[in-house]
């Protein structure tokens, strides 16, 4: 990952359906732009407020994409989550949203893809399940994306949607799917990652601005 001018941060760029960096930061149109970078060490949870650490959340960009690595839990089944604070200091903006998700067990036995009504909120304040039963073995995480579209706007309802892998506790393969949308005017001004119970033992979260095309 190629890194800007000093105090700059990098700039990544769609090159054939694919990442790559770039270093002529004048040439912006369609890049993602590394914003900040949070590494979880036993954490309660993981925060992105707009104008703390160097976090942008606002107007700046039109489109926000998280991306969680190797996220690992403290304690075995925990369910990965997400809350969106709109100008107050909880993070519990009103949310709608739809979720499903496919699996495969190792033993080969065990497959299907099924919508998951556990999964959906429907006018509710409650933090966003984005998997279910991660497992805490040393060798179990989860991985994947959430991308957030104009945060900032006062006008319309602020749209998510997410995708991940987990390694489910009882050794599945799970893909999930989420997406929805806060419905609220205010702006989103603040975006909170945790797991059910326990702590994020270990893993990384990136932010990501991404330009007008």
């Amino acid at each position: 990952m190629g890194r800007g001018p000093v105090g700059e941060p990098a700039i990544i760029k769609y090159v054939n359906n694919s990442l790559a960096s770039v270093d002529d930061v004048s040439n912006t149109d369609g890049s993602m732009i590394l914003i900040k970078t949070l590494t979880a060490s036993s954490d309660s949870a993981l925060n992105f407020v707009n104008g703390t650490s160097d976090v942008v959340l606002d107007s700046t960009y039109p489109i926000y994409k998280f991306v969680y690595t190797s996220i690992h839990s403290e304690e075995d089944d925990r369910q990965f989550q997400v809350g969106f604070r709109d100008g107050g200091s909880n993070y519990d903006a009103t949310k709608t949203t739809t979720y499903f998700y496919s699996y495969h067990d190792e033993g080969g036995t065990s497959t299907g893809l099924t919508y998951y009504t556990t999964g959906d909120l429907a006018q509710s304040t409650s933090a966003q399940p984005l998997s279910y039963s991660s497992g805490n073995g040393n060798d179990e995480s989860l991985s994947g994306e959430m991308w957030l579209f104009s945060p900032s706007s006062t006008t319309y309802v602020k749209h998510f949607m997410a995708t991940n892998n987990v390694y489910h506790q009882a050794d599945f393969s799970q893909q999930r799917f989420v997406a929805g949308y806060c419905n609220v005017t205010a702006a989103i001004d603040g975006v909170q990652f945790s797991m059910s119970s326990g702590d994020i033992d270990a893993g990384t979260i990136k932010l990501y601005g991404i330009k007008d095309s």
